[in-house]
């Protein structure tokens, strides 16, 4: 959630975002962007860790939870609770669930309702929002 009624945690000028990230987390996380799929050398990683914001660290998935959805980008069939906040994106003329970081409100993707057991939910993540964390 980007919104003005909203308070993050941490909180960065525009200028200050754009010093702290590449141009492409910027696009992705500040301006809810979308990488182009297969893409992100995330989305074929199966070692165990962490994957975090790359805007402010925060942990949002665990490895035990990825899968390989076939879509081009790094999904997971569950967050790290109380890591992800979600919003109605009414965008591109469909309506959507937007998945952001609670703590620094980074757009990191999109959540569907067709993803495997155990939740049914599929969290489609740009991998330039991510960083890997092995461990």
């Amino acid at each position: 959630m980007t919104t003005a009624d909203h308070e993050f945690e941490i909180k960065k000028s525009e200028d200050e975002w754009r010093s702290a990230l590449t141009p492409e987390q910027f696009q992705v996380l500040r301006q809810h962007g979308t990488e182009r799929p297969r893409t992100s050398s995330l989305d074929k990683e199966y070692s165990h860790g962490t994957y975090a914001c790359a805007g402010c660290g925060l942990p949002l998935f665990s490895s035990d939870t990825k899968f390989d959805s076939g879509t081009g980008w790094p999904s997971f069939f569950k967050p790290i609770e109380g890591s992800i906040e979600t919003t109605t994106d009414r965008s591109l003329f469909m309506t959507r669930v937007e998945t952001h970081c609670r703590r620094c409100g980074g757009h990191l993707g999109h959540v569907f309702e067709d993803g495997p057991k155990p939740t049914g939910q599929r969290y489609c993540m740009n991998g330039v929002a991510l960083k890997f964390i092995p461990g």
